[in-house]
């Protein structure tokens, strides 16, 4: 059986074997997904739930297992494994789960006008049938979790493919979800080649597909998607700045920077990357981002006691690289940097702050997806605005003020789908949050009211409260009395003046008569 190999990205150590599904196993999942949907969607929403919190304890009870799964099948310290995947499933679970029948309950909606009244219109909401998801690698766990989790609460059926880099963590969640009981067939998960999952999906008939991954592949996905007309909800790239004003508070800024610059060793679509500074906390600022900068420790995690531990891949390293070299042949410098191991056969970076930084720069264009930070000083904050916004993403963006209303002002100038204040990256651990950017960040939403809406069309039913009548006005056959009732329907609502408003309403209730005739 054809199979991947993990590796520790810290040690180089193999940490397991995934088996290699192919294009066959994709067909026959989807067909065994239609089989069980129609009853899963038929189940009660509160029983759904009830089944789907067993996950909570399932996570809970195998916390610090999993936490150390995903460290050594990415490089992420287990700090850092606990609590950017592991924690914020527990939560999101449970808010899902307790949330899911009211935001799935049907609604009526008022009548726009009195002489359509009778006309009932009723919101419901149907699950779209077989989602297809596609994680990608830097958070393997808490990424595709969420999405799996609407999915099935919102009454579909689920594929999950997660990314080959890190199979050991897919397989985890995949656990995981199993120990839930769910049905069989409605959950299948999937080790696929990365090239062949989504055309896989999309040719085979998944009914929507998740994509979290590069600009590039959402790109690719979408112009195959478009060819069935399929849905998608793409989260893509991310080149996130840092709003740094007069008024912040500076020790907190400078904190902020370096957990939302460094946390994964940088590997966040929603991190800090470039940081634009008022000139007159310029200096002040940069001296103390560069004191937290020198003291992480980066390593290979033993004893809990780093900061920051392996990139994932060796190609996203040397993305990485060649950004600093860019940089620095531009003329940036390196203004502080962490210490990494040298004598390693792990994924090791330092921590790197760049100043000297301009846009003609890849690391301030491009998303560099590693532990690299740009500086720039800004004569004002229109200025910060204007180069937060000369970025073709628009992911998440932060303002740093002690003035709340100044920030929010900035914040809402900012073209990015997530700012937050006095705080940056935490945002996708808030499970009532929408996540998704503008521009070329994405499409759709996934978190929240608003991302569990993806996973389901609205249907509008409408009814009659008069179904005894014969037949509607402007049935046929139509004629001069037709006319002349429709044309005094809009002189008696919207007409001026008394006397042609009352004529309108004569003439509309003539053709009203009407509606009583065979």
């Amino acid at each position: 059986m054809d199979r991947t190999e993990s590796h520790d990205p810290a040690t180089g150590k193999r940490t397991g074997y995934s088996p290699l599904a192919m294009e066959d196993d994709v067909r026959k999942a989807i067909e065994q997904a239609r089989l069980a949907q129609p009853a899963w969607a038929a189940t009660p929403v509160r029983h759904r739930s009830r089944i789907l919190l067993r996950l909570r304890e399932n996570i809970v009870s195998r916390a610090d297992e999993l936490a150390e799964i995903i460290s050594r099948d990415t490089g992420k310290t287990r700090v850092d494994a606990l609590l950017t995947e592991v924690l914020p499933t527990a939560l999101a679970v449970g808010y899902y789960a307790c949330r899911a029948s009211k935001w799935l309950k049907s609604r009526r909606l008022l009548p726009g006008n009195l002489l359509l009244a009778n006309k009932s219109c009723k919101i419901v909401h149907v699950p779209y049938g077989v989602i297809g998801v596609i994680s990608p690698w830097n958070y393997p766990f808490s990424i595709p979790f969420s999405e799996v989790v609407m999915a099935l609460l919102a009454g579909n059926a689920v594929l999950l493919k997660t990314a080959t880099q890190t199979q050991m963590a897919g397989r985890a969640l995949e656990a995981c979800i199993k120990a839930a009981g769910l049905p069989d067939g409605l959950f299948t998960y999937l080790n696929l080649p990365g090239k062949l999952a989504g055309e896989s999906f999309l040719r085979h008939g998944v009914d929507k597909l998740f994509f979290t991954g590069s600009t590039a592949v959402g790109k690719q996905l979408m112009a195959k998607a478009a060819e069935t007309l399929t849905p998608v909800c793409l989260e893509l790239g991310g080149n996130d700045a840092m709003l740094v004003c007069p008024d912040a508070d500076l020790v907190r800024a400078a904190g902020g920077a370096a957990w939302a610059g460094f946390q994964n060793a940088g590997q966040t679509c929603g991190g800090v990357e470039r940081i634009c500074v008022h000139r007159n906390v310029y200096e002040p600022f940069l001296e103390l981002l560069a004191e937290r900068v020198r003291s992480l420790r980066v390593g290979a995690d033993t004893d809990f006691n780093l900061d920051m531990g392996a990139m994932t891949t060796t190609r996203q390293m040397e993305t990485v690289s060649l950004h600093i070299r860019d940089a620095l042949e531009k003329g940036a410098e390196v203004y502080a940097s962490s210490l990494a191991p040298n004598e390693s056969a792990g994924n090791f970076l330092p921590a790197v702050v760049l100043t000297k930084v301009h846009h003609g720069m890849l690391v301030m264009q491009e998303e560099t997806f590693g532990p690299v930070v740009g500086v720039m000083k800004v004569t004002d904050m229109n200025e910060a605005v204007f180069l937060a916004n000369d970025s073709s993403l628009g992911l998440t963006g932060s303002v740093w003020s002690r003035n709340r209303g100044l920030a929010e002002n900035l914040g809402r100038r900012i073209k990015a789908g997530v700012v937050t204040f006095n705080d940056h990256l935490m945002s996708h651990g808030l499970a009532e949050s929408p996540w998704g950017g503008f521009k070329e960040s994405g499409i759709g939403r996934t978190h929240g009211e608003i991302g569990f809406t993806e996973m389901t069309q609205v249907q509008c039913l409408v009814d009659d409260y008069l179904p005894w009548v014969r037949k509607d006005m402007w049935w046929y056959p139509h004629g001069p009395e037709v006319y002349r009732g429709l044309l005094g329907m809009l002189t008696g609502l919207y007409g001026h003046g008394l006397t042609p408003r009352l004529k309108g309403w004569a003439d509309m209730l003539k053709l009203f008569r009407r509606t009583f005739r065979p």
